[in-house]
């Protein structure tokens, strides 16, 4: 069976962009980067939210250190190949991390077992659309993998999944801040929620909330982060990351009704006592839950 070289090298962040060129004129047919320290406290989130420290600087390619992954056609020798990118650019080879055989099959189906359906709970279940499952059981929330975050498989969407699933009460107001998929607030909809408003900076993230909302068949009110603010809700959840977490504390904290609930995720265990730092004066936060490394945090806002 035909099949391909993948070759994997580590290089530092500023070196992505430049050996990523380079195996690609070299021969290369694909290079794909990925953080080597992902899936660990290591792991260097990319964000760009504006008004947080260094968003100008995470707009550079790859990570401190950035594993490239280049996929080469079988009858091409790797070594040679990352020779040729090396003498390209006048640098040293780097160390070789790996080199594989990767066989020719079928991919669509080979992606689609990657992602089986994942219960949250005791009512729901996010599910691909390429799965069938048992009505009655649980509450599906039919979701493909995109260009936006959040397929129910990241500990941050299962906590704040789990968290709804257990204090959202039939009637409620949410948002979703930071919604990239829609997940989150398509959730709420349909475990009971009037209202729900799904809020993103990234257009991607906007249509894919609209998108899986019709799938799902529940009404969303999709906003830019440029838009009006909405009214302020019994629930304003946020699952994106730590920075802009504190840099938005503020703005979160005014969206919660008196009586409400704020509830972020995106937050490392070790960076808890830093984020319960920016809401201190606003909202005093709490642990709901943690889950590999990652914790949720809650506060429930005084009606007086």
């Amino acid at each position: 069976m035909a099949g391909w070289h993948e070759l994997v090298i580590e290089v530092g962040q500023p070196e992505a962009e430049p050996w990523s060129d380079a195996l690609l004129e070299a021969g290369a047919l694909s290079v794909q980067a990925d953080d080597a320290d992902a899936e660990s406290p290591d792991e260097q989130p990319q964000y760009g939210e504006p008004g947080m420290p260094g968003a100008a600087a995470a707009t550079v390619p790859g990570w401190q250190r950035t594993l490239l992954s280049a996929l080469i056609e079988e009858h091409e020798d790797p070594q040679q190949v990352l020779a040729r990118a090396a003498h390209l650019l006048s640098r040293p080879v780097p160390p070789v991390q790996t080199i594989r055989t990767v066989a020719d099959q079928d991919w669509v189906r080979l992606t689609q077992s990657q992602f089986d359906p994942i219960e949250i709970g005791d009512r729901l279940v996010i599910t691909p659309s390429w799965h069938n499952t048992a009505a009655g059981q649980r509450i599906p929330i039919v979701l493909d993998p995109g260009l936006a975050f959040g397929t129910g498989s990241h500990p941050t969407t299962r906590l704040c999944l789990q968290w709804l699933e257990a204090h959202l009460t039939s009637g409620s107001t949410v948002i979703d801040y930071g919604c990239g998929s829609g997940i989150l607030a398509i959730a709420a909809a349909k475990l009971g929620a009037s209202t729900v408003t799904a809020i993103d900076i990234d257009p991607q993230a906007l249509r894919a909330s609209r998108d899986n909302a019709a799938i799902n068949r529940v009404e969303l009110h999709v906003l830019g982060t440029d838009q009006p603010p909405p009214p302020a809700a019994d629930i304003v959840v946020a699952n994106i990351l730590s920075s802009p977490l504190k840099v938005l504390a503020p703005m979160l904290c005014q969206l919660v009704r008196p009586g409400g609930w704020l509830v972020i995720s995106g937050v490392l265990e070790r960076q808890i006592e830093d984020v319960s730092a920016a809401y201190a004066a606003h909202l005093p936060l709490s642990v709901a839950d943690v889950m590999q490394g990652w914790a949720c945090l809650a506060a429930h806002k005084p009606r007086t």
